[in-house]
């Protein structure tokens, strides 16, 4: 099927033989078209469709995500998902500029499904929001293929604020 602007490709970080990732280190082609379309590709990292090698040759091939999301679901709950920040984490050890990260988990997943009043701290919006700091020490994080990444920082939650309130 045509993918057509608005449309959402999840699980566009997965590995071989299904990655946007051609062997030579270049993005699919069809993928290109489809961005150009206006087509969102979306991280979906869930339980087997997240490899570090797609993500780190589409990243240095100039293709970012558009959204970042886990797909947590039970089978990933206890890793290699675990959670949302655990995903935005791994995007920031490779290299994600933060600003990019944060617009992957708040506006453009909202814009993506024309909820403008999410993903944003505007006046008159839900006013909800998470809050971060950057932890310094030593993980470890895993993609789908058993692949480990050493890491010297992660996102850590600090608290939330829902419907205005913390």
């Amino acid at each position: 099927q045509r993918r057509r602007p608005g449309h959402v490709l999840t699980h566009c970080y997965r590995p071989f033989p299904n990655s946007l990732l051609r062997s030579d280190g270049g993005v699919r082609e069809e993928a290109q078209i489809a961005r150009e379309r206006g087509v969102i590709f979306d991280v979906g990292h869930g339980a087997g469709s997240f490899g570090f090698k797609a993500c780190r040759g589409l990243l240095a091939a100039g293709f970012p995500p558009d959204v970042i999301s886990s797909d947590v679901h039970v089978l990933n709950i206890d890793g290699p998902a675990f959670d949302l920040l655990t995903t935005m984490s791994k995007f920031l050890v490779l290299g994600v500029d933060l600003n990019a990260l944060v617009a992957a988990v708040t506006s453009a997943p909202a814009d993506a499904i024309r909820r403008s009043t999410l993903g944003t701290l505007a006046v008159g919006t839900e006013g909800d929001a998470t809050v971060v700091d950057i932890e310094q020490g030593a993980f470890e994080f895993h993609d789908t293929q058993g692949e480990r990444l050493a890491a010297d920082k992660r996102l850590r939650l600090r608290g939330m604020v829902v419907g205005g309130k913390w």
